[in-house]
């Protein structure tokens, strides 16, 4: 079974920057959307942005001009660039693919915690 894996978390002060990368374990075919998304304790789930093949991009309203998402094709990777942080954006980032061939995948998410 082919994973997201997650990585670039970590502890960053506020106004400051961290770029967040997520890969699959193994082989992944005809990937269509891939996204991040976050979630706070005890609070739902929510996207950060996402990309699709075409390379349209859609961003949530609290970080649009802050973030930026692009993607690898060939690898099958996408990237999450977040600029001017915020100390209540400190919580758990998730990657998220899905295919054109109905199969959805999402990562064990990576830590970001913002603090001085």
């Amino acid at each position: 079974q082919v994973q997201l894996v997650e990585s670039g978390g970590g502890l960053v002060q506020p106004g400051g920057s961290l770029r967040l990368s997520c890969a699959p374990s193994g082989r992944l075919f005809s990937v269509h959307t891939m996204g991040w998304y976050r979630q706070a304790p005890g609070k739902k789930r929510g996207m950060v942005a996402t990309i699709d093949n075409s390379g349209n991009t859609f961003y949530g309203d609290s970080v649009k001009g802050r973030f930026t998402i692009s993607r690898d094709s060939a690898k099958n990777t996408a990237y999450l660039q977040m600029n001017s942080l915020k100390s209540d954006e400190t919580t758990m980032y998730y990657c998220h693919t899905d295919t054109f061939l109905r199969s959805t995948y999402w990562g064990q998410g990576t830590k970001v915690t913002v603090a001085s």
